[in-house]
């Protein structure tokens, strides 16, 4: 979960992430550098800038926690494809805290 400040709602924050479908198959990831952006991800929670499933997964999380988030397509892209995300998707993300302000 971590130790520092918790992931609320109105706060920035900073994550490490590498998203994957069921099959493994990795479609982003900003920790490996073959997908051009290595620089950690930062939102605004609450804001409406990620997936559902972000918005409700980080919120369980402070700073420095680490864990696996299993988004429902519903919460993820639903019925849409998204780049390599095939429509009506479960995706698996592998996420870091590392900073909410």
């Amino acid at each position: 979960q971590g130790m520092g400040a918790k992931a609320e709602t109105g706060k920035n924050v900073t994550v490490n992430y590498t998203g994957k479908l069921l099959d493994g198959k990795v479609f982003d990831s900003n920790v490996d550098s073959k997908f051009k952006h290595v620089e950690p991800y930062t939102f605004k929670l609450g804001g409406g800038s990620v997936i559902k499933g972000w918005e409700e997964g980080i919120a369980l999380f402070n700073a420095g926690g680490k864990g696996t988030l299993y988004i429902p397509s519903p919460l993820g892209w639903g019925s849409r494809a998204n780049g390599q995300i095939p429509p009506n998707s479960i995706t698996i993300f592998d996420v870091e805290v590392i900073e909410v302000k």
